[in-house]
């Protein structure tokens, strides 16, 4: 994908190492990750990440270890508060320009748009949701409006989940600015109200149609941008998208897909919703949540 002529997004923040990692012995990543896989079983699920909680759960199972190494440094940097320079790795300003044309796109699209914050960590970090860490994988916070990353993920998609590729990097974080627009639009706590008195298997089935939409709205990104994209990356996409549905993330676990333990949808229905976005490149297409919006 062609964004080396954009300058990267000035909305960006890197907070460095962060404190105290994974610690050892058994409260270590594999401890997070039992910590946290209750919740992908249940239907909290605003930061529309856990199926990447899934994916690092089952590598640190049948690996002992996620390999967290980042390379390749670059000019181009903003200096966060805390000192660490954001965009100055290749990763990073890939990311800070896929921002960049997502703020571009997005303020086309709705009035007075007001932008998300991309924040770099490496390990560990904070959020306005709690704690950031690696396993957790890319994740949107609305407390914050902020897109949290660790950039180790994208070699995770690469060596661990045959999903590599800059076209499945930049959908990952347009999938994030996705949620954001949700935020934006009231959409999430309509979602979350209705979710509160639903059972859980009708509140996974909105969390569902929540997921599908930011990968919806992350093909109109793209779509609109078509310009920009050259050949294989959407197939790279595709590829992307198939590897996180629920069906394929429960069968490489060991378990049998569950359809009502769905909490972001198949792997058919997420390169459909991609698809749907790209080809249509207008955001009320991505009509996921019927009576919600």
């Amino acid at each position: 994908m062609r964004l080396d002529d954009l300058d990267p997004s000035g909305n960006v923040s890197d907070q460095g190492s962060g404190g105290g990692g994974f610690g050892g012995g058994s409260g270590g990543m594999l401890g997070l990750v039992f910590g946290l896989l209750p919740m992908l079983l249940g239907r909290k699920l605003g930061c529309g990440t856990l199926a990447l909680i899934a994916v690092a759960g089952y590598f640190v199972m049948s690996s002992g270890m996620l390999n967290m190494e980042s390379s390749g440094i670059a000019p181009a940097g903003q200096q966060s508060a805390a000192g660490n320079v954001a965009c100055d790795t290749q990763e990073e300003l890939f990311a800070c320009r896929v921002l960049k044309s997502t703020e571009d796109t997005w303020s086309q699209l709705i009035q007075n748009y007001k932008p998300a914050t991309l924040n770099f960590y490496q390990g560990g970090g904070q959020s306005g949701c709690g704690a950031a860490q690696s396993a957790m994988g890319p994740f949107y916070c609305p407390s914050d409006e902020g897109i949290y990353l660790d950039t180790s993920f994208f070699e995770q998609m690469e060596s661990q989940m045959g999903a590599g590729g800059d076209f499945a990097y930049a959908y990952v974080i347009a999938h994030e600015v996705g949620h954001h627009i949700q935020n934006l639009a009231g959409i999430a706590d309509q979602v979350r109200t209705l979710q509160a008195r639903s059972s859980q298997a009708d509140g996974n089935r909105l969390q569902v149609g929540m997921e599908l939409q930011a990968d919806c709205f992350a093909g109109v990104w793209a779509g609109i941008n078509a310009n920009r994209i050259e050949p294989g990356d959407i197939e790279e996409g595709m590829r992307a998208a198939n590897a996180i549905g629920d069906d394929k993330l429960m069968a490489d676990a060991g378990r049998a897909p569950v359809e009502s333990m769905f909490t972001h949808g198949t792997s058919e229905q997420r390169m459909e919703a991609l698809k749907r976005g790209i080809q249509s490149k207008n955001p009320n297409s991505c009509n996921y949540l019927q009576g919600v919006q």
